[in-house]
């Protein structure tokens, strides 16, 4: 019996573990603006500190699950600290069991890659590019978005 539960102990420990966390760098901004793809890139750039950031997640989960079909990609590129990647961003993502893809901005200073994203972006968190590179349309949300504006951003790009 002892080994019945070990055994179903790490089979369930498996199945939970969080997805892996790729640490993308400035580069990866420039291929997801200047893709060739008909792919409509959402990335949004949030943190696990971040109240309106966590806030707003469920939005993206819903729209990363609704448009799953169509040529949309949900990007979460997490602006957290890197030491905190595994006891903190990883836990996160098991615990509210995103979805969507999510990837960590390796870069230690924003100011190298903030105008990558946008010449008119600040900096500040929660924000969202969303690219269309079919309809050649770049949108910029430095806010918190509700599922319904999300969805007409997007669908102003479609």
């Amino acid at each position: 019996m002892k080994h019945f539960f070990l055994l179903l102990t790490l089979l369930i420990s498996t199945h939970l573990e969080a997805q892996e966390v790729p640490f993308i760098h400035r580069d990866q901004i420039e291929r997801w603006k200047n893709t060739e793809s008909d792919t409509v890139f959402v990335l949004n750039f949030w943190a696990t500190w971040c109240a309106p950031c966590v806030a707003e997640l469920p939005a993206f989960e819903k729209l990363n699950q609704l448009y799953a079909a169509e040529k949309v990609q949900v990007v979460l590129v997490s602006n957290d600290f890197r030491r905190q990647v595994e006891t903190t961003l990883k836990p996160f993502i098991l615990d509210r069991g995103l979805k969507s893809q999510v990837v960590f901005m390796d870069e230690s200073n924003a100011n190298n890659w903030i105008n990558l994203v946008s010449p008119d972006w600040s900096g500040a968190i929660p924000s969202t590019l969303i690219i269309s590179k079919r309809k050649n349309k770049v949108l910029l949300f430095e806010e918190q978005m509700t599922y319904t504006e999300l969805e007409e951003a997007l669908l102003s790009v479609l």
